[in-house]
């Protein structure tokens, strides 16, 4: 098993590339390096794969980079196969694995960064799917109850981008380790191709019936053209989560801006898309200092070299600002601010 480090750097460890260092760091492996009395009683960080974090500076607490592998078949039944999946399995190969496979349900959610564990969290979704539609269960170690429990669907209390471990801030403050996340795909398979984007793709490929692996190289290769490689020029993918707005504040908005893009929604509410709003706040393109708005797509945030996490939240409240003083509309972080 892995030992705990002293003072690890943590900027190759989150997506932005943003500076700092952890006091301890151990990686983890096994569930049962979570049980060692010694990790009980300390400041605790879980951290995945780090793209939806911004990173304010040095952790001084025990930082638990997830790591824990696998994938399986669990089980299967006439309406859906079951699979198992480590925590720390990247997410994107995870998807890929699971069509390669035969087994279907995940592929509107292709090459969202991230790992397995974090995935019902954030509860990620795209493209007319969210993850928690497709979880079944998941393993969790609590701190508190020191044991390994295990938490339905019914218990995650998935809401968009919503989930019981950010309700509760247990994500944030490590009282609970998601383990592994069992994924119940159903077998009674259906396209998805309702986003304008995923139908239009799929056109200009001459494909009228699509398969799932059909979808999830359209949606790969949508993702490709307007989000930015990490690698090359750090963001942690959408930085806003789209605003939900009542009827009347639609109604208000649309009658000044008639085409605004919208998503009516079950509860009567709306959602509107975040990076239209901060486009059309003149924030597309535009920097301020290290930190900008991506141009090819104005909801993604990126660092241009040598930002810190001050930078980017003084962005962040630059563009939440432009966007309230002209639309009376709230923009809420997707990433964990740690």
């Amino acid at each position: 098993m892995s030992a705990v480090l002293a003072a690890v750097d943590l900027t190759p460890f989150n997506t932005l590339a943003l500076p700092g260092r952890a006091a301890a760091y151990l990686k983890i492996t096994d569930p049962g390096q979570l049980t060692v009395e010694a990790l009980q009683d300390t400041r605790r960080f879980v951290l995945g794969g780090g793209s939806n974090l911004v990173l304010r500076g040095d952790f001084d607490g025990l930082l638990l980079h997830m790591a824990i592998g696998g994938r399986r078949l669990l089980r299967e039944d006439a309406e859906a196969w079951y699979i198992e999946a480590g925590a720390g399995e990247n997410w994107h190969g995870f998807v890929q694995w699971t069509l390669e496979q035969g087994w279907p349900g995940l592929e509107n959610l292709a090459l969202i960064p991230g790992s397995v564990g974090a995935a019902p969290i954030q509860n990620i979704g795209a493209y007319g799917l969210e993850v928690g539609e497709r979880i079944h269960s998941l393993q969790v170690w609590d701190f508190k109850k020191k044991a390994l429990i295990t938490v339905d669907r019914k218990g995650c209390h998935f809401g968009y981008r919503d989930s019981v471990f950010k309700q509760h801030g247990w994500h944030t403050d490590g009282r609970m380790v998601i383990v592994s996340v069992v994924f119940r795909l159903p077998k009674a398979w259906q396209a998805n191709c309702r986003y304008h984007d995923v139908a239009e793709e799929l056109a200009a490929r001459g494909i009228a019936d699509p398969a799932p692996r059909d979808i999830a190289e359209a949606i790969v290769a949508i993702r490709q053209r307007k989000l930015p490689d990490p690698a090359k020029l750090p963001n942690v993918g959408s930085f806003f989560q789209n605003p939900v707005v009542s009827r009347d504040k639609c109604a208000a908005l649309l009658a000044i801006h008639p085409d605004m893009p919208r998503y009516p929604q079950n509860d009567g509410r709306t959602k509107l898309a975040a990076g239209w709003l901060i486009e059309q706040a003149g924030w597309k393109g535009r920097d301020l200092g290290p930190v900008g708005m991506y141009e090819e797509q104005a909801l993604v945030l990126v660092n241009r070299g040598g930002a810190t996490g001050s930078d980017v939240e003084r962005t962040m409240q630059a563009v939440q600002e432009a966007v309230r003083d002209g639309f009376g509309v709230e923009l809420i972080p997707e990433p964990v601010f740690l």
